[in-house]
């Protein structure tokens, strides 16, 4: 998985568990895509207290990742739900449509 895909799932599942402060850079370095020197002078700290703290978050978040275990669950889900939408695409039964439709309903919810 991309790193910054994989940063961004590790944000969703366990982001709360960061302080705001750490959240702050977190989420503009993650999610708004700033660089490091953006963050640094919109926070007014050096681009290396970005880059160490980006560093310190990425291992705690990776760390909760380690232990619960929650973004690798929740991809292989998501890959089970898609296998059984495609497989119910090619059948042709009317309950196949309902399969269909709630495996697309969960895809949107995850």
């Amino acid at each position: 998985m991309e790193d910054k895909l994989r940063q961004g799932f590790l944000y969703d599942f366990y982001g709360e568990l960061l302080n705001e402060h750490q959240r702050n850079i977190y989420e503009s370095y993650i999610i708004e895509d700033l660089s490091l020197s953006e963050i640094a002078d919109e926070q007014g700290i050096s681009r290396q207290g970005v880059h160490d703290l980006i560093k310190r978050c990425n291992k705690m978040l990776e760390g909760y990742e380690d232990k619960l275990h929650l973004v690798d669950k929740f991809m292989h889900i998501r890959e089970d739900v898609k296998a059984i939408n495609d497989l119910a695409k090619e059948a042709t039964e009317d309950n196949l449509a309902k399969i269909c439709s709630i495996s697309n309903d969960i895809l949107e919810e995850l």
